[in-house]
């Protein structure tokens, strides 16, 4: 490492992963350790939230001490403690944000609240490393469902969001209803693939107005309906179509939208960021109409898109480098927002 050089400790506990990670200088990655507690939720079809927090306790620390194992650095040799403190299950946030400040007292060590949302953007930034602004970001999750534009890291433009149900959201309980095993997103682009994406056809809510916005509240309705409907006949519904069809009805409003955004701000880079972001279908759809025109389609590797304490890490250092250092007083907020620029 140079002189000048700076690690950061990243924190995350905002649902139901607990995470440690040790980044060089917001880029490189010499640390990325995930504690994952999806077998202790798989039988409830969801994350439990008191479940998840007492987890969250009994792991903490010995996540951050392999995260510094990992990395092969000291305690003593972290400049920057980064944690998430919103949005999130509060008994999450709590966890990590009390671990985050305990250390940084203990070791005066300067504490950096990164937003969750935000944190998402900043993974774009671990796996491209020259990736520059302007950007239109599209950040897809279970909680959230938000487009972006970023004319500099740190300053954010909010064009459209889910005015209810998030895209993740809606795959998750659509997949709970057909008795996939949580997390259910994945299980749906895993059957997606079988197909046909026309067998069946789902409303696209806002699509032809004119905004940014998305709603997936009528489609999860529609799909709902679709599923009680065959049952009470007692049809067989077939799952690779329903699975492709309903997959493909959230994608085409995503790629709709984003691609109007970029032409709009006549932005020639797209990032894909959350956990949705992992979905091949979203990728492969995204870069296919964007390239048209011109325009490149950048997203992190699946490790990235999911929660992990890397991006926050990264966002932190960035944050710090920009002189953003926050008080001991610091709250969990499971509603904070993104809300533009945070210089």
């Amino acid at each position: 490492m140079s002189a000048k050089s700076r690690l950061a400790l990243g924190i995350e506990t905002s649902c139901d992963e607990t995470a440690a990670a040790v980044v060089l200088d917001g880029k490189q990655i010499l640390s990325n350790v995930i504690a994952s507690q999806i077998d202790l939720h798989q039988i409830f079809g969801g994350v439990v939230p008191e479940i998840a927090a007492r987890k969250h306790i009994e792991t903490i620390f010995p996540v951050i001490d392999q995260a510094l194992s990992k990395a092969k650095v000291t305690l003593d040799e972290i400049e920057i403690i980064a944690v998430t403190y919103g949005p999130g299950l509060i008994g999450g946030l709590l966890v990590g944000l009390q671990a985050a400040k305990s250390i940084a007292f203990a070791l005066n060590k300067p504490v950096v609240g990164v937003n969750h949302i935000e944190g998402h953007i900043y993974a774009n930034v671990l796996a491209h490393a020259d990736l520059k602004p302007p950007l239109i970001c599209l950040t897809v999750s279970g909680g959230h469902t938000d487009l972006l534009y970023i004319p500099e890291f740190g300053d954010y433009e909010i064009l459209g969001r889910t005015r209810d149900d998030a895209a993740g959201e809606a795959f998750d309980k659509i997949a709970r209803v057909l008795g996939l095993p949580y997390p259910g997103g994945p299980e749906i682009d895993r059957l997606a693939k079988d197909g046909n994406r026309s067998a069946i056809e789902f409303p696209r809510g806002l699509a032809s107005e004119d905004t940014f916005d998305f709603s997936f509240s009528g489609l999860k309705t529609a799909a709902l309906n679709y599923i009680n409907h065959h049952k009470q006949l007692g049809d067989k519904i077939d799952i690779p179509d329903f699975a492709a069809s309903f997959q493909w009805a959230i994608v085409d409003v995503l790629l709709l939208k984003t691609i109007r955004a970029a032409e709009l701000k006549g932005v020639k880079q797209i990032i894909l960021s959350g956990g949705v972001a992992a979905n091949s279908e979203l990728r492969h759809q995204m870069k296919d109409a964007a390239e048209p025109l011109g325009i490149e389609v950048f997203f992190p590797p699946p490790i990235l898109c999911t929660d992990n304490a890397a991006m926050i890490a990264s966002a932190g250092y960035f944050r710090y480098t920009a002189g953003k250092i926050d008080d001991w007083d610091l709250e969990a907020l499971p509603n904070l927002q993104l809300t533009g620029s945070r210089k």
